[in-house]
């Protein structure tokens, strides 16, 4: 099978790679990139466990093919913090133990920064319905929303 040549944007860089024309965005940016944080939970996007963000569009990466990835940009996990300095939901899940394995983490955090994207000021109801698409079987529900609701209120008081 040939190869397909893909440009395209990730975490703020300008990436090219050749992928094969059945090979998905999740095994693309853990085998091809180096990007581990996505997770292969299911394969069949029901866990949320490789939530990426592709223009501005949280999706499954097991469900997008590498090849449509041409001139998109992507965002990962490895793309919230900034050096050292950890974005709010991070740092929020860590103070609220909402984590224990780590293999929902990324798909969480990803799919809470899209959501406070769309809406900086969810009510609990609205946050629930936001990560509905994640599944933990460690840690349970609370701790997770708790965090995002904390970091959404951090967030707001950041950009007054």
């Amino acid at each position: 099978m040939a190869g397909v040549a893909v440009s395209t944007t990730i975490n703020g860089d300008h990436v090219e790679y050749l992928c094969q024309p059945d090979e998905t965005l999740l095994d693309v940016l853990r085998d091809r990139l180096g990007l581990t944080g996505a997770k292969e939970g299911c394969g069949t996007g029901d866990c949320g466990a490789c939530s990426v963000i592709v223009d501005d569009r949280l999706v499954c990466s097991c469900l997008v093919l590498g090849a449509e990835a041409e001139g998109r940009q992507i965002e990962t996990i490895e793309g919230m913090a900034h050096g050292d300095q950890l974005h709010p939901l991070q740092q929020k899940f860590l103070e609220h133990a909402a984590l224990q394995c780590g293999i929902c983490t990324p798909g969480f955090l990803i799919a809470a920064k899209d959501l406070l994207a769309k809406n900086p000021d969810p009510t609990e109801e609205e946050i629930r319905f936001g990560l509905a698409g994640n599944l933990c079987r460690c840690t349970g529900y609370d701790k997770i929303v708790r965090a995002v609701q904390d970091a959404a209120n951090v967030m707001k008081e950041g950009s007054r």
